[in-house]
């Protein structure tokens, strides 16, 4: 079902680089989602409601929310589709995580007055009328939001959409809680606890709160500034050394306008024998490879390397080494070597990971230390940085 409403609605399936194809899958999942939910909605109301079961009431409003979501999401995708203007050069992709915010702070709302009138019911339980049309209802729902999540899944890996990978993970979700109200609805009518239906909405309330919560911090932390996956860095990482005469890279920053207007700025160290026409002819080939092949805009700095003097290969060699003894996810970058009548000026950056929880003033003097260590005339000058990318795979 999934690849035929993928072929019958999307024009051009596999170019997701487009944002007219990723617009139009955004499109696909919001309206299916929308009316798979509102269906649900409508069966469990009046199942709810023709035998007085507050869980029913509690899954239905559920789906509801689940179908205001889609709505916003497909606003969010509709508004992200809008191309740069003058106000906003870098585009609008960033509204696709306001809207998943939005539908996450509403799936909160819903969670609270679910609970509120759950409370109630576990304290003054009425009966509840056994029926096989609301097991029949709730066994229905489970089926299609079992299908509902793989399909939400399955476009959201296609386009990388951590939307529609929230909603999937929903969908999963209310497998999960539909289950649970479905076990009440038969545990009650064999049973006769009529308070069991109370405490089941209640469970029900608490576990749309905890999944809304998630999906709060999951959308607000690419609004805040996350770092980039290791994923996407190793993969910069590898793709930049592939490269010939790139010694190494450091300083890489990633800035994220929404999906698919990712920008990443990095350093790349070159021999500083190399012909800098030459070195700048392999930066323009990277740069213009990472856009062809990734959609990602590079920009990158020069970094020349002294490898013809021995004393400099040497020292940073030791460097390296002696940096990762104190802490395997400090670095070191840019060491130079400026002699001078009196002393010996040794330069380079000392690079320490965002919310470095260590003593940065001991690292910094055991490193200076350590460079005099090596020779008496050495003077250390250090730059103290901030990684913005993965300690663990940054060079």
């Amino acid at each position: 079902m999934t690849q035929f409403l993928i072929r019958r609605f999307i024009r051009h399936p596999n170019d997701t680089q487009n944002p007219a194809t990723r617009t139009a899958y955004g499109n696909l999942a919001s309206g299916v989602g929308m009316a798979c939910n509102l269906m649900l909605c409508l069966g469990k109301l009046l199942a709810g409601t023709l035998f007085g079961s507050i869980a029913i009431m509690a899954d239905a409003l559920n789906n509801l929310s689940d179908a205001s979501s889609n709505v916003v999401s497909l606003i969010g995708f509709r508004l992200a589709a809008k191309a740069p203007d003058a106000e906003h050069p870098y585009g609008h992709a960033r509204y696709e995580y306001l809207a998943g915010l939005v539908v996450s702070v509403t799936i909160l709302g819903i969670g609270f007055s679910l609970l509120k009138e759950s409370v109630v019911k576990a304290f003054h339980p009425t009966p509840v009328v056994f029926s096989w049309l609301s097991v029949g209802v709730l066994a229905a729902s489970i089926l299609v939001k079992l299908w509902m999540s793989g399909f939400n899944r399955t476009i959201g890996r296609t386009i990388g959409s951590e939307t529609l990978m929230a909603t999937a993970a929903d969908s999963r979700n209310d497998v999960l809680t539909t289950g649970a109200v479905l076990i009440s609805t038969v545990v009650c009518s064999l049973t006769g606890w009529a308070r069991l239906d109370g405490i089941m909405g209640v469970a029900v309330a608490a576990f749309i709160l905890w999944s809304g919560w998630g999906l709060v911090m999951d959308t607000l932390s690419p609004l805040l500034g996350e770092s980039p996956s290791p994923e996407l860095v190793e993969h910069i990482e590898q793709t930049v050394m592939g490269y010939p005469g790139v010694l190494g890279m450091h300083d890489l920053m990633v800035h994220d306008y929404g999906p698919g207007h990712q920008f990443a700025s990095l350093h790349i160290e070159f021999p500083a024998e190399t012909d800098p026409l030459k070195a700048h002819d392999v930066i323009d080939n990277i740069e213009n490879d990472f856009i062809k092949r990734d959609g990602l805009q590079v920009t990158i700095h020069y970094d020349p390397i002294v490898t013809t003097d021995a004393a400099v290969g040497v020292l940073r060699t030791r460097l390296m080494e002696k940096a990762r003894q104190l802490d395997p996810c400090l670095s070191i970058h840019d060491l130079r070597i400026v002699p001078g009548d009196t002393h010996t000026n040794v330069l380079f950056d000392l690079e320490f990971p965002a919310g470095y929880t260590g003593n940065k003033d001991e690292m910094l003097a055991a490193m200076c230390q350590f460079v005099h260590e090596q020779d008496p005339k050495y003077s250390c000058v250090v730059k103290v940085e901030q990684s913005y990318a993965s300690a663990a795979h940054e060079k």
